[in-house]
Order: structure tokens, then sequence, then C-alpha cells
């Protein structure tokens, strides 16, 4: 499917930002930042992304923003620490996502560094219990409720499963960063910087983030009392941000400075080696080096991995995969979920052709209308832990906001569904107003401004699409969807080398809302061929150079290419590196005829 985008250049600034100051700032980079002259290109793609300051690179552990402001944060670290202290029953509850299984991890690795002995985790399996800290879930803690229930990167939407759970006598303290609804759980603590009147500043943190900034204070508090003494030392939880990393960058969450400390250095210490075994085998069988870890490996090779255990099956293969300690027993466990993977690839493959079938079916009954502004997708035979991914990649062919569903079991009549959406609708705001304008409509919904989840009954799914459509409508004032790409504008030749691609690369970590740099260019093809049965690789060359440089255009064939003349490419600069030699290759993004 060809759709028409807007391509333009990255802005200057960031909204607000002076365009009358633009000069004197780019001296001042190009003069002191960093004690040495910044580079042009440089100059061009961080001032892009709103960095005029030095010290919004220092991306070491000084730069983390300070947990005090972070609301419930202290009263929640009493209660975790009173409960070490007093030798109580201590159960974290995960999420059944990358980002809840690296948060389980942490949660309980720096309570175990603390000498909590009396700990354990449970994960939703989210074909029995569906999201969250259910009833059912809590059901099954009756005959022996813990004393302390921790939920992690969940419970601020699951008000039913916290009055239960306290009705079973449990504290319970919730951890989380989605969006509360209009009525919070009454739990014991609630630490959630998105939460109304929270002062911390860093609203982007994933849910593995707030469970660390809460075990830091937990340290805090049990140094204060003096619990770190004789053999108990006192932890260090940088040991972990390895993992705090990949939960971050695997929730596609956006990497503003305080994020990006904690990318960098998880990503400092795995390239020393230093990370979890299971960190490391997930790595090696990705086919990643981890000597040159970046957040896309993170995000590619690792996050699926992790998350198909959830998808599929049950996370706590995941978690125990991050919590060993033991190389050998953490390949074996991260080989099981790189076998998962395979199948879940498999099973999308599948999904997402029956997908775009239904979407060609639908634009040929529309005939000379309009794609609707948002799309519902079902089949009785999808799987409910895949169709957030089939989403995703029909809202990139149409760039309108997608709802897939799938029975919640074979032959079940409630749905479940995975919206994905656009820059410049809030998602989780529109189910929010179909929730408001038909009460009953949706069993439950939640979620982010890009991703939510929702169920409803099969029978109530044309009303659901109807109610749907009216309330992207308001949302949108009229306004319509506009798929655009923004470049870093072009690259000279002699700027596409190896020695511009080590400096992109020392600048990072790129991702969500900290966009990695893509290039605008011309070139001639010199040669290509396809390799891996569906990667495009060829050699280009600058229109205003001499040299060919290498490129591969992945899921692209040479009919995607131009019969003859330059061709126009968006790419990114990376480094291949092989059997020791390092050679600047381009990651094309597209190809525009």
């Amino acid at each position: 499917m060809t759709r028409q985008v807007n391509i333009r250049q990255r802005p200057a600034y960031k909204a607000g930002s002076a365009a009358s100051e633009t000069s004197g700032k780019q001296n001042q980079l190009g003069e002191s930042w960093l004690g040495k002259d910044l580079h042009p290109v440089l100059q061009r793609i961080l001032l892009a992304r709103g960095i005029t300051r030095p010290e919004d690179l220092a991306l070491d552990l000084r730069g983390l923003l300070a947990p005090g402001s972070l609301s419930g944060v202290d009263g929640a670290a009493v209660l975790v620490a009173d409960a070490v202290m007093q030798d109580k029953r201590i159960l974290i509850v995960g999420d059944f996502d990358a980002d809840g299984a690296t948060g389980t991890a942490v949660a309980i690795l720096s309570l175990r560094a603390m000498a909590c002995e009396r700990l354990d985790f449970r994960v939703p399996n989210r074909f029995e219990f569906g999201y969250g800290l259910s009833v059912p879930l809590v059901e099954t803690l009756r005959e022996d409720p813990p004393d302390l229930l921790i939920t992690v990167d969940s419970g601020i939407s699951c008000n039913e499963g916290v009055a239960r759970a306290r009705e079973l006598g449990c504290r319970v303290v919730v951890t989380d960063h989605h969006l509360p609804g209009e009525k919070i759980p009454d739990a014991n603590a609630i630490v959630n910087p998105n939460c109304e009147g929270d002062a911390f500043p860093s609203k982007a943190m994933a849910g593995v983030g707030v469970i660390f900034y809460l075990m830091s204070v937990v340290r805090s508090v049990l140094r204060d009392r003096g619990w770190f003494s004789g053999r108990r030392k006192e932890p260090n939880l940088a040991h972990f941000l390895d993992l705090v990393a990949l939960g971050t960058v695997a929730d596609l969450v956006p990497l503003d400075h305080n994020n990006r400390v904690l990318v960098r250095q998880g990503l400092e210490r795995i390239r020393r080696g230093l990370a979890r075994p299971g960190v490391m085998a997930l790595l090696r069988l990705g086919k990643r080096d981890y000597r040159y870890a970046k957040a896309a490996d993170l995000g590619f090779a690792v996050g699926p991995r992790l998350n198909a255990a959830g998808r599929l099956e049950d996370m706590a293969t995941g978690i125990r995969c991050l919590l060993s300690s033991d190389p050998d027993e953490a390949m074996q466990m991260a080989s099981q979920l790189d076998e998962l993977n395979q199948r879940r690839k498999g099973m999308q493959e599948k999904m997402q052709e029956e997908a775009m079938q239904q979407l060609d079916v639908l634009l040929a009954s529309l005939r000379e209308q309009a794609l609707p502004q948002a799309l519902c997708l079902f089949d009785a035979s999808w799987h409910q832990g895949i169709v957030g991914l089939v989403a995703s990649r029909v809202k990139d062919a149409v760039h309108r906001p997608v709802i897939a569903f799938a029975p919640e079991d074979k032959g079940s009549t409630l749905l479940k569904g995975s919206a994905r959406s656009v820059k410049g609708l809030h998602i989780r705001d529109v189910l929010a107003r179909v929730d408001a304008q038909t009460p009953g409509l949706m069993q439950a919904f939640g979620g982010h401004a890009m991703a939510a989840g929702l169920s409803l009954e099969a029978k109530r799914l044309d009303e659901f699409r109807q109610a749907l459509l009216l309330a992207v409508d308001a949302v949108l004032g009229g306004a319509s969807l506009t798929s655009e790409i923004l470049t870093d504008g072009e690259l000279s030749a002699s700027d596409i080398s190896l020695d511009m691609a080590k400096r992109l690369e020392d600048f990072g970590p790129w991702g969500q809302r900290f966009a990695e740099p893509v290039f605008d260019g011309c070139f001639e093809v010199t040669d290509h061929r396809v390799v891996g049965g569906s990667h495009l690789k060829m050699m280009v060359r600058p229109i205003d150079g001499s040299e060919a440089v290498d490129a591969i255009a992945f899921n692209r064939l040479p009919d995607d290419l131009p019969q003859s003349g330059p061709v126009r490419l968006l790419y990114r600069l990376d480094i291949n590196r092989w059997q020791g030699r390092e050679e600047c290759q381009l990651m094309v993004d597209h190809i525009i005829l």
C-alpha cells in the first residue's frame, strides 16, 4: 500500500524556543561544548532536539533527578523498609511485558541485596488473569496472603484488585507510570510520576524506572536506620541499570534527559560485560556484540525475545532469565525465549497478512471515499498476545490509529483489543471520551498517548467502532492526520564517513523523542543484490562524491529501485563491524521514487 507523506527537515528548536537566539547559541555550541569544537552537523542535530546547554549532554549518574519530588515515594519506602526489617513476606506483582519483567527483576534483586529474605514474585498470565493486579489474581493469594504487596508497571487502574488485597490484610504499594483514571486505587502508597499533583520533572519514566527510584529511597531509609552493618553490606543499585535500560527502551517511553541517563549508564555496564547473564544471553542470541551495545539492540534484539514469553505463555520464564546469576542457566532460559520469539514471528506474519487483506476489502468498498480516521480490525482466529504488533504495522501503513481485536480465549465472546496511535492523537484520551459518551461499552481500558488496551463484548464491536470514530473526530476537531517524516537534512559526501558514524554513536542513546538522525540525499546505485531473502544490499555513490558506500534496506527488493537515474534515500549512518573491521554503511529507511 502506498501513502503520501510529507518529508521535511527538523526545525532547529522545540516549541517555545526563541529563534532570535539561534546564532549566538550555535556559536556557543561550536566554541565551548565538551571543551572542543563541535562539528556543524552535530550542532544541527542537537539543536533540532532541543539540546542547547552543555549539561544536556552530561549523562553520568550525577545528572539523575533526585527522588524527593516523586510523590508517594517516601511513604512507600518506609512501608517497604519496615517489611524488610520486620522480616515480613513481600510479594512483587509485575506486568507481562519487558518493562514489567525488568521492573520485577530490579525489585527482587534490590531487595535481596538489602537482605530481604522472605520475597517472591507473581506475574499475571494474560490468558488467565488479564492485566495487572486483578481480583482473580488476588484470590489466588487468599489462603496465604503476603504482608506487603508491591505492584510494578501496573496497579494505577486496578482499583478492585487493590481493594481485595487490602481486605485480605495486605498492605499495598502501587508503583506505576501509566496515566491514572478518574479514580485511583485505595492503596497504602502510590508512586507514579503521572499522578495529579506530582512534581517530579520527568513524566516519561517507564515502570522499571519508577521501581528503581523507589528501591533507591528504600535503601536510604534502611541506611538511616543503621540496617547496613556487619554482614549486611549496603548494595550498589547501579549494578541493575542494565535492566533499567532494557525496560526503558523496550517500553518505548520518551528518552528525556533523565531516561537518557538511565539508558546510557545501563548500556555502559553492558559494554563492559557487567550485565546480568540473562541480558548477555539474549544479546548473543540476537547476534549483537555486547561491546558495542546501543539502545536499538535492546529494542530490536533483546526486548522482543523477552516480550515473547508474555505474549504467548508466561512472563515468569523471562523474569527468571533476568534473575539468574548462572550464565549456563540463563542461556538455557534465553534459548526458550528465543524459540518463543520465532513462534511469535510466524504467527504475526500470518495475522498481518490477514489484517492487510481486511484493509484491502475496506478500501475496495470505500471507492472514492476517504479512509476512516480510525480502524478496528478483528478475526476470531487471532491471538490476543500479538494483536498489538499487528495494530502497529497497519498503523504504520495507513497513518491512522488502529485497534486490533482478538478473542480472550478460543470461542470467547469477550474481545481484547490493542490500540496503536499516531503523533497528534492521544489514544487513551480517545478511549476515555468513548467511555464517557457510552458508559459500559468497554469493560476496561487504559494506556498511554500512543498505545492502549481495552476489552469489550464481541456483539458490541460495531457499536464501539462507531463510537470510536465519533470520539476521534471530536478530539481532532476537524484536523486531519498527516503523515510526516522528519530528517536532519543532507550530508556532504565527505561527512558520509566512519568518523561521523562514530561521532553520532557517541551522542546516543537515541530513541523515542530523541530520534536517531535520519539524513536525506540523492545517490547513484552502482550495484545491488538481495540478501537474506528479502533485504536489498546496495553500493551507492553520493551525487556530489566519488567514493561508493555500502547500504542496506531491510524488507526491500530491487523492484523498489528506479529503473534508471539517481535515487533519493532517507538513511541513517551506521557502523558495520565484522571480523575486527569497521566500515561505514547506510541503513536505508525509505527509498523515494
